[in-house]
């Protein structure tokens, strides 16, 4: 069946005009995904996460959490073993975890282009753009509402960032499209775009299911049927609380086998306990009983452990980020979820400035350095995000994405072969010379330094007389040269009309819904 599956899709191929459109496609530099060559750090003694997981089984037993308008959840439940009482499940101690005993340490999410296939799991590091935000602020035209324009704009922006591995999913609101639909407009900006891995839509869980479908028609049936094509985020109601439309979008995933990332969605003191321990125990235990639940659908689907969290400002109440207790919690989950055996989630340029400015810059360093050393598999909101999440910036997209190299660099650690240690270079030059001309630097220089694509290293008048420009400035231009160099990746034809007719058949089948 599968052989006659790939059989039908060769022959709609294209033919010979097909496969020298594909030869002749402009194609983008893009690293492979990051494989640690680092320690993580621990900052959880033993003790501590003895007191944790202990902690998070009595939160699951004795207090519980709800399934909230799904009988069908609850029905699972009670088949598994659970108390269930009202939509409150009460999951007895130990059962959450030898469910979980079943998810994959490490899966792989394919994309249409092989080259760009990525590992998710173990010692490896996936970077994706930001996810969500209904507004969009660039230079020229200050804040406003996002558009489908924006949408693929910021498609192309994660396509060609060399350091960007993945698509991502929502990267901006598109609002001039009907709530209903338009995820089929931004599930086939990715699939038409970008040749990376992408995310698929968790709004209602019917377009969870169109989501699969047009999987299916991108890559066959036969492919989705046995790999994952499709990584989506499933954020839990915290504190304790998963509601249907979440769990039907995830019962969708996960019955075909597809990536879900569990994900607590914490803002401490709002949504959980002001203590780092305390949100360590909730954020454990709602992963628990996330992740346990898709194995419950179907056990081996592949999940991702998920941890956003952020603090609350207790003088205003809004959220900040990339800051310390934040930073503790995202290293503390990811020993909780290295104790799973299970891929993490955390991190990304999480910041809570209005502007791609110091501040900005200072708490995206701190929360994108917490996830590469907390031992992050997949940090979404790895570039373009501002104002806590509800504006996407393309020139912060381009600032973020260019210092993401800078995580592929540290990752590879230090390294002492023969050349590393450059013991000729230290003979060659001797004592009071200089390196700058010396054999070793010679055959090295090309390679020994993290180069960056963005900042500014000119002199000062030279920096004067290009227009004495800011980072942001810097990042505008860049902006529009990559647009401007933008060639789209080949898509068998024949596909793409399938997925074209695929969309206006949904969109036809129902009104227009702006709520």
């Amino acid at each position: 069946m599968a052989a006659a599956d790939q059989t039908a899709r060769r022959q709609r191929g294209g033919g010979g005009a097909a496969r020298r459109a594909e030869r002749s496609a402009v194609s983008f530099e893009t690293a492979r995904y990051i494989e640690r060559n680092i320690p993580n750090f621990e900052i959880l003694t033993p003790e501590a996460i003895e007191i944790i997981e202990h902690n998070a089984e009595i939160v699951l037993e004795e207090i519980g959490v709800n399934f909230v308008e799904n009988p069908a959840a609850l029905q699972r439940w009670r088949e598994a073993g659970a108390d269930v009482q009202g939509e409150r499940v009460h999951i007895p101690r130990g059962l959450a975890r030898s469910l979980c005993a079943t998810a994959p340490s490490r899966f792989t999410q394919i994309a249409r282009n092989p080259a760009r296939n990525v590992e998710i799991g173990g010692n490896t590091l996936v970077l994706a753009p930001v996810y969500g935000p209904p507004f969009v602020r660039d230079r020229l035209g200050g804040r406003r509402y996002a558009t489908m324009a924006d949408f693929e704009m910021f498609v192309k922006l994660a396509y060609m960032s060399k350091w960007l591995h993945h698509s991502g999913g929502t990267v901006c609101e598109p609002t001039d499209i009907p709530v209903n639909k338009r995820h089929l407009d931004m599930l086939y900006a990715h699939m038409s775009l970008s040749d990376k891995p992408f995310m698929g839509s968790v709004t209602e869980p019917s377009r969870a299911a169109d989501s699969i479908e047009m999987a299916r028609i991108l890559f066959g049936s036969d492919v989705v049927d046995s790999q994952c094509v499709m990584t989506s985020l499933i954020n839990i109601n915290s504190p304790l609380a998963f509601d249907s439309t979440m769990m039907g979008s995830l019962e969708h995933y996960s019955a075909a086998g597809q990536a879900c990332i569990i994900s607590p969605f914490i803002v401490g003191g709002a949504m959980a306990p002001v203590s780092v321990a305390g949100t360590l125990t909730q954020v454990l235990a709602e992963v628990l009983a996330g992740v346990a639940y898709s194995q419950l659908v179907r056990a081996g689907a592949p999940v991702i452990f998920g941890a956003f969290v952020t603090s609350i400002d207790m003088n205003s109440g809004a959220p900040t980020f990339g800051t310390p207790e934040a930073s503790q919690i995202t290293y503390g989950a990811g020993q909780l979820a290295r104790r799973l055996n299970l891929p993490y989630r955390s991190a990304g340029a999480f910041n809570g400035s209005k502007l791609p400015d110091a501040q900005a810059a200072y708490e995206s360093a701190n929360s994108l350095n917490a996830g590469l050393l907390s031992g992050v598999n997949f940090m979404l909101h790895a570039c373009g995000w501002l104002e806590g999440g509800l504006v996407a910036s393309p020139e912060k997209f381009v600032m973020d994405a260019d210092q993401l190299g800078i995580l592929h660099k540290l990752a590879e650690g230090v390294p002492f072969d023969t050349n590393a240690q450059a013991m000729d270079a230290l003979r060659e030059v001797g004592p009071g010379g200089h390196f700058l001309g010396c054999a070793h630097t010679q055959e090295n220089y090309a390679s020994a330094f993290w180069r960056t694509n963005l900042l500014d290293y000119k002199p000062y008048e030279t920096w004067s007389e290009e227009g004495a420009r800011d980072t942001e400035a810097l990042a505008s231009a860049k902006l529009d040269k990559m647009l401007d160099d933008y060639r789209q990746p080949h898509l068998d034809p024949v596909i793409d009309e399938e997925l074209r007719a695929y969309m206006t058949q949904k969109k036809a089948s129902m009104p227009d819904a702006f709520i």
